[in-house]
């Protein structure tokens, strides 16, 4: 089974699973149409919902194409580097070009990098933040679904280490996102009323971001 775009192939990818009620469609990263549904829904009401549905899916796959070309590469605060293969196990950037040893991790620039910016980010930001929060703790880690996680109880603000490849300004708005979090706990009208108190131009952040993650 499959979904044709412009002369393009899709898979369709059909999970089915026990008790499971209703039926969704996403698609992921491999640009495959993954239909979750029940043990007994037959091929015939999935190929109608696909049919019926046809303009969300081609808006899905638009959009994972674009999270797939912003997430291609090496990047590093907002900017895409050339990336240039060396013999020394190292890495370096130098101009538009970034070196890389074969076998060197990438990831430990990334996490030392991090560590720095997202602490300097972070103490700026609460120094300067509209209202009265507890000094949150600072945690790193990689995250596949969210940009930020705020534990309200420890005051631990969990930020997702891929922010280091984006604009500072959206590690900016995670974070005020994270610190209004202790304020309130919900996504009530309050609470976006705080973000905004703190970063007029969220709205628009926010939007960008749906197309790295």
């Amino acid at each position: 089974m499959k979904f044709e775009l412009d002369g393009v192939n899709y898979p369709i990818i059909i999970d089915r699973r026990f008790n499971q009620k209703n039926t969704y469609i996403r698609v992921k990263k491999d640009l495959a149409i993954h239909v979750t549904t029940g043990l007994l829904t037959t091929n015939k009401f999935i190929i109608d919902l696909i049919n019926n549905n046809y303009s969300k899916i081609v808006n899905m796959i638009k959009v994972q194409l674009k999270k797939n070309d912003n997430n291609d590469g090496f990047f590093f605060l907002g900017k895409k580097y050339n990336v240039i293969y060396i013999d020394q196990n190292k890495m370096y950037i130098e101009g538009n070009n970034v070196y890389i040893g074969k076998e060197y991790d990438i990831y430990n620039f990334y996490k030392k990098e991090a560590k720095k910016i997202f602490s300097e980010r972070i103490e700026y930001l609460y120094n300067n933040y509209s209202r009265s929060i507890p000094h949150p703790n600072l945690k790193i880690r990689r995250m596949t679904t969210r940009w930020g996680v705020c534990n309200i109880k420890s005051y631990n603000i969990t930020l997702n280490l891929e922010l280091i490849k984006r604009d500072i300004k959206y590690l900016d708005y995670v974070i005020i996102h994270e610190l209004t979090h202790l304020v309130y706990a919900d996504h009530s009208r309050a609470f976006w009323s705080v973000v905004e108190e703190n970063m007029p131009d969220y709205k628009k952040y926010r939007k960008e971001m749906k197309e790295f993650l």
